[in-house]
């Protein structure tokens, strides 16, 4: 009597014996077949079960990073970031534009009249001859909340402007100086999503959440490259403010919660001027949740507001930071060289 393993593994080994006394072409011929064959499931709509869910597995491959509206992805994606329809939430790529305009302090200070209200807290450190600086953001960006950590080094001099800013100028690190970088944004315990990746710039953010930048926690990882960047990059972290206690150490790999800014924030914030901005962006948000209220999925709610208010969808679509924060590059560049 067989048993199912029997049956098995007979199974198995005829496959095996079939596949190495096909030809090689007859193989093509077969993909081939069964390329037009899933073609023409799309074409024909042939209502298969098994069919279907092959379809929206396909389906959910080929839209990853995108939410099925064809110009609102592009203009994401020109804005230089993808969605994450798992967890409905925006995140930057990898080589987007914001990567060729670097890093300083006057980034940080042009945020809040541009409409973000956040808690920013670099951490500098030097590393095998270069200065670094990781930096960690949470707060209300417009229209979304979310938070950033971003890795930037450099082996020039300061800069001076005068009357304007004195001080380095970080350029984005390459691919080879990219870390495992990973965070859970949570407002009030309640965890908005989660993030990791190899990346020089991990962020998320959450389309029509309003958010005080004080209601928001980051659970922070980062992995070092070796001890020596462990340590210097720990220093930097006892530097800014952070006590033992506060950091917690695995190998190469440090963690860390980012739920109130222990470095100074910047000048451009104060209690007044926050309150407006927020008073706006929660306006903004409202109006957004309103409109989209109607609707369940992403691209429905997209289309609505772009019918019933473009000035709304134009917002929408210079989500995170935005491209007149960097518009500060274009000052300042010309002292880079």
């Amino acid at each position: 009597m067989y048993t199912v393993f029997d049956l098995n593994n007979q199974l198995v080994n005829r496959l095996a014996v079939t596949f190495q006394s096909t030809p090689l072409s007859t193989w093509v011929l077969i993909m081939i077949l069964l390329i037009l064959l899933i073609m023409s499931l799309f074409l024909l709509e042939i209502p298969c079960k098994f069919f279907d869910s092959f379809k929206r597995f396909l389906l959910q491959i080929s839209t990853d990073g995108k939410t099925g509206d064809i110009p609102f992805d592009k203009a994401i994606n020109v804005a230089g970031y993808s969605y994450d329809k798992r967890q409905d939430i925006f995140n930057s790529n990898m080589n987007a534009w914001q990567r060729n305009n670097g890093y300083c302090r006057l980034y940080d200070e042009a945020a809040a009249p541009l409409g973000m209200v956040i808690d920013c807290e670099p951490i500098y450190f030097e590393y095998y001859g270069r200065r670094w600086l990781i930096e960690f953001w949470k707060g209300q960006y417009d229209l979304t909340s979310g938070c950033e950590i971003g890795i930037y080094s450099t082996e020039r001099a300061d800069i001076t402007i005068p009357d304007v800013y004195s001080g380095p100028f970080y350029n984005s690190v390459k691919d080879s100086d990219t870390l495992f970088l990973s965070f859970v944004l949570k407002k009030d315990g309640r965890t908005l999503f989660v993030r990791d990746d190899r990346h020089w710039w991990l962020t998320g953010f959450k389309l029509g959440e309003f958010s005080e930048p004080s209601e928001l926690t980051m659970s922070i990882t980062i992995t070092l490259k070796d001890k020596i960047m462990l340590d210097s990059f720990t220093q930097g972290l006892k530097n800014a403010g952070y006590m033992d206690n506060e950091i917690s150490i695995n190998n190469f790999t440090v963690s860390l919660d980012f739920s109130k800014a222990h470095t100074p924030q910047p000048v451009s914030q104060n209690e007044t001027t926050n309150y407006i901005i927020q008073m706006k962006n929660k306006l903004l948000c409202d109006k957004y949740n309103a409109l989209a209220s109607n609707y369940e999925n992403l691209p429905d709610k997209i289309n609505a507001i772009k019918a019933k208010d473009p000035e709304l969808y134009s917002q929408i679509i210079n989500i995170g930071k935005s491209k007149e924060l960097f518009d500060t590059y274009d000052k300042i560049k010309s002292y880079l060289y």
